[in-house]
């Protein structure tokens, strides 16, 4: 009974139009309310939920990321990447998921990802001709990656869920590899179409060109140096390192790129901190919700009711699996994460998997239904950029959503593809 009045009424609440992160609020409040504890305690873990020194990554990424989208880093990033493979038939198809590697790697954001790069490349693709639901299919799906490759956002989320047991260092090298393997199987399914439908192949950069542009590159590329390289040598923390990326981005978009006016920057501060509120928010809110559902012992019971179901690694990952893909269509990211860490990992430790794996895991598939309706807020970025109904870029999704289960199940079930680097440069 506890459970269903502290999560009906969650649902309720956002069924009825309230925001998820005041739904969160306002549930905790109920909850504390049925299993009579004082409202003051939730209001303190509120509080405690966003007075956390390592939750200033996220503002800092986030801003880094902002002053690099508007400052040209993207238009700068698809031209290195056509220099790479932007020669070879449906080169323009592998140069926007490159581009999108190259930039999540700096925004740590895939809603930043499609816009910036998709308002580059899909005119541009259909201008070669490639039809532009394909160009925006490849751009929503390509910035996927932006959510396991470092600086994710989302992994600062996560480990904050988790209570901070585990490692954003670690969940950052852990999402290294399967960013990649993503990149390299869309890249892969993108070649294949590319020569069905005959898409064109793209021009040879003359050698000087290449490297004028491939210099040029070079200063917002050093981003992602910066942020790995300090980690890694404990230069500075992952909190650190995110302040760092601002002063640098801040510095590359003023003083060597010079496309942005100063009198944009207060304007841009100000949208970065708008988003951030409402991030910080669901955060605290979402701190004092898990809260009443610890005190509730609903993730105990979950824990106990799944595994009664199966003990069976493969098929409790499996279910898990199908769960989150499910909640993925119809709630946001960052709000699921909090919600569905803290109910999941004791499911997760049970049956012996890790929880840096586990955090790839979720990633995975929550970025899946950033694209996926009806609540794909990704999907909803590539439409209005590329101007098209979401029902059309939906359909040319289709073989793209067959590529990244793949990749989720390779994820799910070899974990080494997780673990290997933060064994290997953590340990």
């Amino acid at each position: 009974m506890d459970a269903l009045v502290l999560l009906g009424s969650f649902f309720l609440l956002m069924i009825i139009g309230m925001p998820v992160a005041y739904a969160m609020g306002a549930a905790a409040l109920i909850g504390a309310w049925w299993i009579d504890i004082p409202l003051d305690a939730v209001m303190i873990q509120i509080a405690a939920g966003v007075n956390k020194f390592s939750l200033l990554a996220i503002p800092f990424f986030v801003l880094a990321g902002a002053i690099m989208a508007e400052g040209g880093m993207s238009r700068r990033l698809v031209a290195f990447a056509s220099v790479l493979i932007g020669f070879v038939r449906g080169g323009l198809s592998l140069v926007n998921i490159l581009a999108s590697t190259f930039f999540g790697a700096i925004s740590g954001s895939s809603m930043a990802d499609t816009a910036s790069i998709g308002s580059v490349l899909i005119p541009e693709m259909e201008k070669k001709g490639y039809p532009r639901d394909f160009a925006t299919a490849v751009t929503v799906s390509g910035s996927v990656q932006a959510i396991l490759i470092p600086p994710s956002h989302n992994a600062v989320i996560y480990s904050l869920a988790a209570g901070g047991s585990v490692s954003i260092a670690a969940l950052f090298l852990a999402g290294v590899l399967p960013g990649l393997l993503l990149g390299l199987t869309l890249a892969v399914m993108c070649l294949v179409i590319a020569r069905k439908r005959n898409f064109p192949a793209g021009r040879r950069i003359p050698l000087g060109e290449a490297l004028k542009i491939s210099i040029d590159a070079l200063w917002g590329l050093m981003t992602m140096v910066i942020i790995l390289g300090g980690i890694l040598t404990g230069v500075f923390t992952a909190t650190e390192s995110a302040s760092i990326a601002v002063i640098w981005a801040f510095f590359v978009t003023m003083f060597i790129y010079r496309d942005y006016k100063w009198a944009d920057l207060p304007k841009l501060v100000h949208r970065t901190v708008k988003t951030l509120t409402i991030v910080m928010i669901l955060i605290g809110f979402a701190a004092a919700f898990g809260y009443v559902m610890t005190l509730m012992m609903i993730p105990q019971k979950i824990t106990a009711a799944i595994t009664q179901l199966s003990s069976n690694p493969i098929m409790v990952l499996l279910l898990i699996n199908v769960l989150l893909l499910i909640l993925g269509t119809l709630m946001d990211m960052a709000p699921l994460i909090l919600i569905m860490t803290p109910i999941l990992m004791p499911v997760v430790k049970s049956i012996g998997v890790d929880p840096v794996h586990f955090g790839m895991i979720m990633m995975v598939n929550l970025g899946m239904g950033l694209i996926t309706p009806p609540v794909g807020g990704v999907l909803f970025v590539g439409s209005a950029v590329a101007k098209l109904p979401i029902e059309r870029v939906v359909k040319a999704l289709y073989p793209f959503f067959g590529a990244l289960l793949i990749v989720l199940a390779m994820v799910t079930y070899l974990p080494w593809l997780s673990l290997w680097l933060p064994n290997l440069l953590l340990k």
